[in-house]
């Protein structure tokens, strides 16, 4: 992530190594994280949205698909911050609320057995 260009920008570069950097955010983008399989990066963007930029590498080349809004806006109080992250799998998002947030938290235990009713 940088601001070089005047606006927060997520990029991609080689390391180790040499080479240049190539911007994956679509208009600003904030806070990324990898899918642990290297399929995608996820970033927030200017607009608050969780975004999901599809890679593919071949060879020595990392080819950057579609970018795509996933959901949001999340509350951001700074970027300093990550306030979200991705499972493995890239399925499932853990999102953490602002402090003094009046949303509760709600755990269900034993779900399958609800299945059955």
């Amino acid at each position: 992530m940088s601001d070089e260009s005047q606006r927060f920008e997520v990029y991609v570069a080689r390391f180790p190594g040499a080479g240049g950097k190539r911007r994956i955010s679509v208009a600003g983008g904030i806070m990324p994280r990898w899918r642990r399989d290297g399929t995608e990066i996820f970033y927030v963007g200017l607009d608050a949205r969780v975004m999901a930029a599809a890679m593919t590498v071949k060879g020595d080349a990392l080819d950057v698909g579609e970018v795509r809004p996933l959901f949001g806006p999340l509350e951001l109080l700074t970027i300093a911050n990550y306030r979200y992250d991705a499972s493995a799998d890239g399925q499932r998002f853990l999102i953490i609320p602002p402090q003094g947030s009046a949303e509760g938290v709600t755990v269900v235990q034993n779900w399958v057995a609800g299945l059955k009713k």
